[in-house]
């Protein structure tokens, strides 16, 4: 049947006006890329400041990774641990693994200097590359806000310098360990690879 120019038109702007509105449309297809940002987890929607410069760090940015919560102080018996923290996350950070460091003076004044002086102690004596963040509390109320929801979550406090948090890669917590679990300790690291695998 013969169209005239008019219908013609109209054929034309109508099958336009279809395509534009499948176009509109089309960007629905970006929400299969939605889990990447709302793919972080609950329990890693924090910003800390970094330890060297202090500038802002978004937990976010580990997500994916298993993570080990490590509170830490520069004069205490336990601070060798940084040694055995830092050949943990060396050998295992390209597998997926992030050490974060929380330095904390809560415990018998063990952290007592500035961001600076922690930062040049922990590099200077014991290499530490992993990431650290500004000192901050991890007891009590005056908790910062990733201490005081593994506390929530885990029931478990610290209850001195070198606790630990082990989190999988969903950012749900595996297990805790006192100060007294070392970086080495064979049910440790057999946990570490354990997540790492999955």
């Amino acid at each position: 049947m013969f169209k005239t120019p008019a219908l013609l038109l109209l054929s034309l702007f109508a099958a336009v006006s279809m395509s534009t509105s499948a176009m509109a449309q089309a960007p629905a297809a970006p929400a299969a890329a939605a889990p990447a940002a709302t793919g972080c987890p609950v329990l890693l929607k924090q910003t800390f400041n970094r330890l060297q410069d202090e500038a802002p760090q978004d937990l976010c940015q580990y997500a994916g990774k298993v993570v080990l919560v490590v509170n830490t102080a520069s004069y205490c018996g336990f601070t060798n641990q940084y040694e055995g923290l830092e050949k943990l996350y060396a050998k295992y950070k390209d597998k997926g693994l992030v050490v974060l460091g929380f330095p904390s003076n809560d415990f018998g004044k063990q952290e007592p200097g500035s961001s600076k002086e922690i930062a040049d102690f922990c590099y200077n004596t014991y290499g530490v590359k992993f990431p650290m963040f500004a000192k901050s509390s991890v007891t009590g109320p005056a908790a910062n806000p990733l201490h005081a929801s593994l506390i929530k979550l885990t029931g478990k406090e610290p209850k001195w310098n070198f606790t630990k948090y082990l989190l999988d890669r969903h950012g749900k917590v595996i297990d805790y360990y006192p100060s007294k679990v070392t970086p080495e300790d064979k049910q440790l690291v057999g946990k570490i690879e354990q997540a790492l695998a999955s």
